[in-house]
């Protein structure tokens, strides 16, 4: 089914001095209009398009490529406000629309907030939202821990990072986990730690289980035998001075030692690690 800010693939029906019609099924002709045509479009061809209202509130479409979805959270800049809401860059011709009522706060032109892509019902238009918790989706079922997932950066809290998983799911990153500087908008790989009865996600910066010891082991040795068969840093090491020499956390770091310590490929001692 073809909906109001989602992209899909299209066939042409015809031409005409406006542009190209594609065959839009259930919103029937829609206008692709001619300043995206190009010449190697052809009637019977299909094309990937993305379905909005234009200026005058007519179903088009448009070969550009927006950041978000409809029903996706995306961290957009403000390209101005007016008296009735804000407008926002979302990467197509037609700036996305914020009313006043659903701005957490004053939105303010330049500055980039995180809004919720969806449909009014009264108006049946594409509009932002940056009070983001009505609308983070709660069916987690399709998701398994350990799975890798991408995530923006939403806000600092007690606890560690609100992030938004996969542009659909709330989660959060735990601040003794994150040993480098993080900031809202950020978009980050992650892992899923943990599925919560809620619906809410924990999630972590590092790879989960014997896979993630394999790879940080192999980096360990690496950087072992480039410093010439031994390090100054073991277990007992803070995990900032962990984190900016190997680039993930203590723990991690530890696992890793005892995967090689246990294959007899390193010494651990109180004056760090070295090469059997």
């Amino acid at each position: 089914m073809v909906e109001l800010g989602r992209r899909t693939r299209l066939h042409i029906i015809k031409s005409s001095d406006y542009g190209l019609f594609l065959d839009g099924e259930n919103m029937g002709e829609i206008l692709l209009p001619r300043r995206y045509v190009t010449p190697e479009m052809t009637v019977g061809q299909s094309i990937e398009v993305m379905i909005f209202l234009d200026g005058e509130e007519r179903v088009v479409a448009t070969t550009e490529v927006p950041v978000a979805e409809l029903n996706e959270f995306a961290y957009l800049k403000v390209n101005s406000v007016e008296r009735v809401g804000a407008f926002m860059d979302w990467g197509v011709s037609k700036d996305l629309f914020v009313p006043f009522a659903e701005q957490r706060v004053k939105m303010e032109p330049g500055r980039k907030y995180i809004v919720f892509i969806y449909l009014d019902p009264l108006t049946e238009r594409l509009v932002g939202s940056s009070k983001l918790e009505k609308f983070f989706d709660k069916n987690v079922e399709t998701l398994q821990k350990g799975q890798a997932v991408e995530m923006i950066v939403w806000h600092a809290t007690p606890l560690g990072y609100k992030v938004i998983v996969n542009r659909k799911y709330e989660g959060l990153v735990f601040k003794n986990e994150v040993f480098k500087t993080i900031r809202t908008g950020e978009t980050l790989q992650g892992y899923i730690k943990n599925i919560r009865p809620d619906g809410k996600l924990d999630i972590s910066l590092d790879s989960q289980g014997y896979t993630k010891v394999d790879k940080h082991s192999k980096l360990i040795l690496e950087i072992i035998k480039k410093a010439g068969g031994r390090l100054p840093y073991n277990d007992k090491t803070d995990p900032e001075v962990i984190y900016s020499i190997f680039g993930f956390s203590k723990k991690v770091f530890k696992m890793s030692l005892g995967k090689l310590y246990k294959e007899k490929l390193i010494n651990i001692n109180e004056d760090g690690i070295s090469l059997t």
